[in-house]
């Protein structure tokens, strides 16, 4: 009885040593890393965001010219250029002086050129006055990319363009060009254009 219980110790202590090894080199629990673990780790390290690059201010004048063509419905199309930063977006104003009507579309800056039109009534504009003005908003409703360079409240535009804002959210830029649309002798010695049905 006593050969058989030391054999049953022997074999439980064979037992818990085999256990024990538990085939890992010698190295023990804690320190082992599994390959997922490793792949973590790189990704975390590959994770930090890299650094962002400068966004140069808009340090350089407003510039901003446009022409009128009109059109044989005799409707305006207003196109024109400028060195507003890519995707500007702007409001383009026709209106008539003898009685105020306006008719206004936005655009955005594409390659430093803007478009828009036609613009006036279905039945054509009558002769007369008219003044087409070029605006940039305020800098609350451009895209990110235009405010990073123009500014949140547009403090890096710049020349004779540029204003406050009359709603006190920063500068702007404005840029106004009479027109005279038909054969009427103006009575003025203002600078206007006058447009003829292309």
């Amino acid at each position: 009885m006593k050969a058989r219980r030391r054999l049953t110790w022997i074999a439980l202590v064979a037992l818990l040593a085999l256990a024990g090894c538990g085939g890992n080199d010698g190295d023990s629990p804690d320190t082992e890393v599994t390959n997922g673990e490793q792949e973590a780790e790189a990704v975390e390290e590959s994770a930090e965001p890299a650094p962002e690059p400068e966004v140069a201010p808009f340090d350089v004048p407003v510039m901003i010219t446009a022409s009128a063509s009109l059109q044989s419905d005799r409707r305006l199309v207003v196109q024109g250029e400028t060195n507003l930063p890519e995707g500007a977006r702007l409001l383009i104003v026709v209106e008539r002086e003898l009685s105020g009507v306006r008719w206004q579309s936005r655009t955005n800056v594409e390659e430093g050129r803007f478009m828009v039109g036609p613009l006036g009534p279905g039945s054509g504009l009558p002769d007369g006055g008219y003044t087409i003005t070029v605006n940039l908003p305020e800098a609350s409703v451009q895209p990110v990319s235009v405010r990073e360079r123009i500014g949140d409240q547009g403090e890096h535009l710049s020349g004779p363009l540029v204003q406050e804002s009359r709603h006190g959210l920063g500068q702007v830029a404005s840029y106004t060009r009479r027109y005279l649309i038909g054969s009427e002798p103006r009575r003025t010695t203002d600078r206007v254009e006058v447009l003829e049905v292309e």
